[in-house]
């Protein structure tokens, strides 16, 4: 028989082996925290756009609609920087959208992830405009 002598062997679980991330998981976490802001047509720029709705008129390619798709990131063992390609609707203020698409993202990852954000850079390659075809409505029309 052991004695209980209170003495807990190895420390906290939590404190027993490493966490590491793959960049793809940020990269979806970050990418579907951008589309759930009011305003964000997309992510990516037109050509990326182009090649996923390509995709998705090939049989068995799978939808095309990538989750990654504009996002790129680096990721460190405590830290994360994220760079975000996004097509906003017209009308709304570009500002206002960026700001809350940053907010957003640094809330999920840091939630979801456990990483600090230390930036979130955000380009604007295009305005979604009223009169421009959805992808897909393209794609309908096509088939």
């Amino acid at each position: 028989m052991t004695e209980n002598t209170g003495v807990k062997l190895g420390g906290a679980p939590g404190s027993r082996g490493r966490t590491t991330l793959a960049d793809v998981v940020v990269e979806k976490i970050a990418g579907m925290a951008a589309r759930d802001v009011l305003g964000v047509y997309a992510l990516g720029g037109g050509f990326a756009r182009s090649m996923g709705s390509m995709r998705e008129r090939m049989p068995g390619a799978g939808s095309g609609r990538s989750p990654t798709r504009g996002v790129s990131v680096e990721v460190g063992e405590l830290q994360t920087a994220i760079d975000l390609e996004i097509v906003v609707d017209y009308g709304v203020s570009i500002t206002d959208v960026a700001g809350a698409v940053r907010e957003n993202v640094i809330s999920a990852v840091e939630r979801m992830a456990g990483r600090e954000v230390v930036e979130v850079n955000i380009m604007v390659g295009d305005v979604k405009l009223p009169d421009e075809e959805d992808e897909g409505e393209e794609r309908q029309r096509i088939q």
